[in-house]
């Protein structure tokens, strides 16, 4: 199977998983799942929580008030958003937009392993507490788990071994931010993100 294939394949696994504890909201609400966009090539890959009423009208990631904040903060390092890949690890939206449960990351989590596994990223940008948690952990980067508000802006790297490749340990970072929805609540919080994403110019 070719890359989108692959991540059509996750789709329509998504689309009928009765198993998730959002299945029933989402079809009573006649949401769609949120399952990423961008580039399948990407090196660099944006990892939210879950996503928002806007999101799950639309099926598309980073669409409402959030993901304005997310397009000026990658205008801002000239980066095309087209360019990378943008999803979330939860892939249908939590009931008036709350956090999400431990079970429900664990019932996304794996097709979220799957898409990172198909785009084969240089780095993943972790937005927000429950995305940092989930990838610091997924790469045995425990021990260097801290706060978001020390975390925010920083990068930690790991190695990988690409399930389909040579068996050749590839260079991996993980770069942790807060979520664009911090700006959002206080506008003045802008100029900071702004800031922390200057470190993804190195990329």
């Amino acid at each position: 199977m070719n890359k989108i294939e692959e991540m059509k394949k996750i789709r329509d696994e998504i689309l009928v998983l009765k198993g998730s504890p959002l299945y029933e909201y989402r079809v009573m609400n006649n949401f769609l799942p949120v399952i990423g966009e961008g580039s399948h090539d990407a090196k660099m890959m944006f990892v939210g929580e879950a996503p928002g009423r806007n999101e799950a009208k639309t099926g598309r990631p980073f669409c409402g008030a959030a993901g304005k904040v997310l397009d000026q903060l990658l205008e801002h390092i000239n980066v095309d958003r087209k360019s990378v890949y943008v999803t979330n690890i939860v892939k249908d939206r939590p009931p008036e937009n709350r956090d999400p449960t431990v079970m429900e990351i664990e019932v996304y989590g794996p097709f979220l392993n799957r898409q990172i596994e198909i785009i084969k990223p240089r780095v993943i940008v972790a937005l927000g507490r429950y995305a940092m948690g989930y990838i610091m952990k997924k790469f045995e980067l425990d021990l260097a788990l801290e706060p978001i508000s020390k975390a925010h802006g920083k990068s930690y790297s790991t190695q990988i071994v690409w399930k389909d490749s040579s068996r050749k340990p590839i260079d991996l970072d993980i770069v942790v931010q807060y979520h664009p929805c911090v700006a959002v609540y206080n506008p003045n919080n802008l100029p900071n993100l702004k800031k922390d994403f200057e470190i993804l110019k190195t990329y």
